[in-house]
């Protein structure tokens, strides 16, 4: 009797449906905060509010931007481990390759009116178009990973900062600024800071894996 090939395919079946049971959830998330409105997007954020508001109390409401900056490099952190265990970045950095050389030869091809070079690329062209969709597939998955943490942690800042208009930040070269107030268009400048803080700790730590070279 195998055991150990009944162990693998329990642990594999345990392991599908885990899989299986977060896409759900972070899809359900992304599609609610889309669809449901405003109730369900605060409903998201009194939830989280539980466990972040002792915290926020405990630093102190006055450093509240130091608490956007530790969830933007949260987010980043468990972003950048997501994609590079979930993302196949030899194969992406392969197609992207390909491709390039693909279009160089099709221009070639056009400009000479090479018709039997554009016929052998037309075959050409539905690999790459399955080698796309695939990695389409791979980018796809991560996100739902990605918005289990990082949607109900920015739901929670959301419905705080909607609470405390009054809240402020000293920014290089604007001095103190009100972070509800916006920055350009529609963004405030509490998103502002959130989406710099990510992007700053994200470059970091993806250079740091070696992910995202592509």
């Amino acid at each position: 009797m195998n055991l150990n090939g009944e162990d693998d395919l329990v642990s594999k079946t345990l392991k599908n449906q885990i899989d299986r049971f977060l896409l759900a959830l972070g899809f359900s998330l992304m599609i609610g905060i889309m669809v449901l409105g405003q109730e369900f997007r605060n409903g998201i954020g009194e939830a989280v509010g539980v466990l972040m508001n002792p915290v926020l109390a405990l630093v102190g409401q006055e450093n509240f931007h130091l608490i956007l900056l530790v969830m933007a490099a949260i987010t980043a952190v468990y972003a950048s481990l997501i994609q590079k265990y979930t993302i196949d970045w030899d194969l992406m950095r392969n197609t992207q390759e390909r491709m390039k050389v693909f279009q160089k030869e099709f221009r070639e091809a056009q400009l000479s009116q090479n018709t039997y070079m554009l016929k052998k690329l037309e075959d050409q062209r539905k690999e790459m178009m399955e080698d796309q969709m695939k990695m389409s597939k791979q980018q796809f998955k991560p996100m739902a990973y990605i918005s289990i943490i990082s949607l109900p942690l920015f739901m929670w800042a959301y419905y705080y900062i909607s609470g405390h208009a009054n809240a402020t930040m000293v920014f290089p070269f604007w001095g103190e600024q009100l972070l509800t107030s916006k920055v350009f268009g529609p963004f405030q400048h509490w998103i502002y800071w959130y989406f710099i803080s990510s992007l700053g700790v994200s470059q970091l730590i993806r250079k740091a894996l070696n992910i995202g070279g592509v």
